[in-house]
C-alpha cells in the first residue's frame, strides 16, 4: 500500500506560479498511475491532471490545459504539479491520488472512483 503526502501549497497572486509535490512512501511510485484533483469549498472534488506510471501519457482537464503540467520522478518517488498563470478560480484543496498499474486506467482516469490511494491535500489560494 502506498502513502501519499502533498506539499507546496500556499497563497499566490493571480498570474503567479506554484509547484506542488506529492511524495510517496511504502511502495515504489513507478507501480502507480498518478492524478491530481482539487476541491473548492462547497464543490465536488474534480479532476485536474494525470500521468501514467511510466510517464508516457498525460491527461488534462480543459480548465488547466496550457497552464498546468504534471511530471514524475520515480527515482525520487515524487510527482509534481507545476501551476502557471494561476487564477482565483484555481483556489482549492489539491489532492494527489494513485492507482495501481493495470486495469482500465487509460480509459478511465478522471473520476475520484478511478483512484484507490489519496493524500490529505495541500491548500492553494490565489488572490485577485
Amino acid at each position: 500500500q502506498v502513502q501519499l503526502v502533498e506539499s507546496g501549497g500556499g497563497l499566490v497572486q493571480a498570474g503567479g506560479s506554484l509547484r506542488l509535490s506529492c511524495a510517496a512512501s511504502g511502495r515504489t511510485l513507478g507501480s502507480y498511475h498518478m492524478g491530481w484533483f482539487r476541491q473548492a469549498p462547497g464543490k465536488e472534488r474534480e479532476f485536474v491532471i494525470a500521468i501514467s506510471g511510466g510517464g508516457g501519457s498525460r491527461y488534462y482537464s480543459d480548465s488547466v490545459k496550457g497552464r498546468f503540467t504534471i511530471s514524475r520522478d520515480n527515482a525520487k518517488n515524487t510527482v509534481y504539479l507545476q501551476m502557471n498563470s494561476l487564477r482565483p478560480e484555481d483556489t482549492a484543496l489539491y489532492y494527489c491520488a494513485a492507482e495501481s498499474m493495470g486495469g482500465s486506467w487509460y480509459a478511465r482516469n478522471r473520476q475520484v472512483s478511478d483512484y484507490t490511494y489519496w493524500g490529505q491535500g495541500t491548500q492553494v489560494t490565489v488572490s485577485s
